[in-house]
């Protein structure tokens, strides 16, 4: 089966599965459009010279994508449980194909979360030029690399009953500490040193390019590297403790 072929069938997999489908793109949704709602006259935000829909807006975007990349190892606990990736392993499809059909169906949830909240805040009033939108999306699929491998350790690693509060209190906890949710920290202070850290905080960075327009520092990269390459070895790992058990 070819990897083409593989992501066609878990995209329709996953289109079926409407309540997977809604958890995944409604909650950044509803949030943004409830919250950034009773706020959308706020045309300068905190002092920022920045519309309340815009600021809140991407932080959603930052959100919703992460949880949509990382859903793919629910999918991955599930099959582990009633033995279908052990019926896979006799099959010619390899493991890459495998799991990178998992990573492309996570990716294609992701552009649609984003394009679900880019419509959401064009209605609420959110104008930027095509560049920005252009930037802030190439930037976040960037980000979302680590979070899409992550996914798959956890969906390696957890049973089918932990990886679901595993997978919400995850997301909620670095999006919280990323700032897509707010600002947490000052510019300075050891926390703020802390979160520069997580791949999170330069997710939401990259959406914040679009009312920013600073490009990601070398130090955003290294962290998403770094953090991509511990968790492919992590996952490499899992796969193989997985296939002796």
């Amino acid at each position: 089966m070819s990897q083409a072929t593989y992501v066609g069938y878990e995209m329709l997999r996953t289109v079926r599965n409407r309540r997977f489908l809604l958890f995944s793109l409604g909650f950044p949704l509803v949030m943004f459009l409830l919250v950034a709602g009773s706020n959308r006259d706020v045309s300068d935000f905190a002092g920022t010279g920045i519309s309340f829909p815009l600021y809140y807006m991407v932080g959603m975007v930052s959100w919703g994508s992460m949880a949509a990349v990382v859903a793919g190892g629910s999918r991955i606990a599930a099959e582990r449980q009633v033995g279908w990736t052990r019926q896979l392993r006799l099959t010619p499809l390899s493991a890459r194909t495998y799991l990178g059909g998992k990573v492309a169906t996570g990716y294609a949830l992701a552009l649609l979360s984003i394009a679900v909240l880019y419509v959401a805040g064009m209605s609420y009033g959110v104008r930027l030029p095509a560049g920005s939108w252009l930037r802030m999306t190439l930037l976040i699929l960037v980000g979302l690399v680590p979070f899409a491998v992550l996914g798959i350790v956890l969906g390696l690693t957890l049973s089918v009953d932990a990886i679901g509060p595993a997978l919400g209190g995850l997301t909620a906890l670095l999006a919280l500490l990323g700032g897509a949710w707010g600002p947490l920290t000052g510019s300075s202070g050891w926390l703020h040193d802390v979160t520069e850290l997580l791949p999170s905080y330069w997710l939401t960075q990259a959406a914040h390019t679009a009312f920013s327009g600073d490009a990601w520092p070398l130090k955003a990269w290294l962290v998403v590297a770094v953090w991509t390459l511990v968790l492919a070895r992590l996952a490499r790992r899992a796969y193989r403790r997985d296939n002796q058990g």
